[in-house]
């Protein structure tokens, strides 16, 4: 094993682990919007699947990556006020919504992509986002390489992280989605919109959960594949508990699953005597075991899950 365990295996190992971690990232990011102001979006996972579906269909029809993306992130914004509507306005379960919706995702996109591209042997394709290098940073050994060398949306996304702690915890917007998601009555007598602040809160989370499911297709693949989201969204709420619903913490929390999961391929690459089916188990029994441990001492907030009713007492 020592022998593959060279420069270059350690470097295109880091760059796979930051290139896995940036889906779940993105959507982990979106989810602390709409847990934060009270909401469980368990359509997550519908909502990058869409995300990765309509990017592509996007970029394959228009040939432009950034359009592409944009089809993205409105799809994953569709599915959300979809979800908005029935959970918030309607006062529905957001469980059984979001889980109806996650299979509705499913099978929209399967049968349009069935529709459109046929079953084919060869995968459509679209070329991937190129890499942008950061001028002087990008000569730095090995973290040049690693970091700054990436394509744009890994930048978008460590800055998302980065401004999603600014928005929500040192701006008035996110003081008033905090305390919707804490004590929405009290909110209320304060001035604040519960439903609105909670609308917006949501449209951000589809928003980015769409950008990152664009990622999986226009960053990572080239091309689209039934269900390729693979459970990533369950995986960003639950990383979403593990982080405690602090965006920084959730960056380190998605860059630790994308290391579990780029390991296990890496391992299966250069042949490692460990049965496949245990290392593509790896990073799920990582992020249970992860659950296990800090799951008690995880605080949420106080309201969450439970839909707000003004005209109750």
């Amino acid at each position: 094993m020592n022998k593959y365990l060279t420069s270059t295996f350690i470097i295109t190992y880091l760059i796979a682990m930051i290139k896995t971690s940036i889906p779940i990232l993105l959507a982990a990011s979106g989810e602390i919007y709409s847990e934060r102001s009270g909401v469980v979006n368990i359509n997550l996972e519908g909502q990058i699947l869409a995300g990765a579906f309509f990017a592509f269909l996007g970029a394959y029809i228009t040939g432009s990556l950034f359009l592409g993306a944009i089809m993205g992130i409105l799809a994953g914004m569709l599915f959300a006020l979809a979800f908005g509507f029935a959970c918030i306005t309607k006062k529905a379960s957001q469980i059984v919504v979001g889980i109806t919706l996650n299979i509705t995702a499913l099978g929209i996109t399967s049968y349009l992509n069935r529709a459109y591209f046929g079953i084919t042997t060869s995968l459509p394709r679209v070329k991937v986002m190129p890499q942008v290098l950061v001028p002087v940073l990008n000569k730095i050994p090995i973290l040049g390489e690693v970091f700054f060398s990436r394509d744009l949306m890994v930048y978008i996304s460590l800055f998302t992280a980065i401004l999603s702690y600014v928005i929500i915890f040192k701006t008035t917007f996110g003081l008033k989605m905090r305390s919707a998601g804490e004590y929405p009555r009290a909110a209320e007598t304060m001035g604040v919109n519960v439903y609105r602040i909670q609308y917006i809160s949501l449209l951000l989370c589809g928003g980015l959960a769409g950008l990152g499911g664009s990622y999986l297709t226009l960053g990572m693949l080239g091309g689209f594949m039934e269900n390729i989201s693979g459970g990533r969204g369950f995986i960003a709420l639950a990383l979403v508990i593990f982080g405690k619903w602090h965006p920084l913490k959730i960056l380190l929390a998605a860059m630790l699953f994308g290391g579990a999961d780029a390991l296990q391929v890496r391992l299966q690459a250069i042949g490692a005597d460990i049965p496949y089916q245990f290392m593509l188990m790896t990073p799920y029994l990582l992020t249970i075991f992860i659950l296990i441990i800090t799951g008690k001492r995880a605080t949420q907030p106080a309201a969450l899950g439970v839909p707000y009713d003004r005209e109750k007492l």
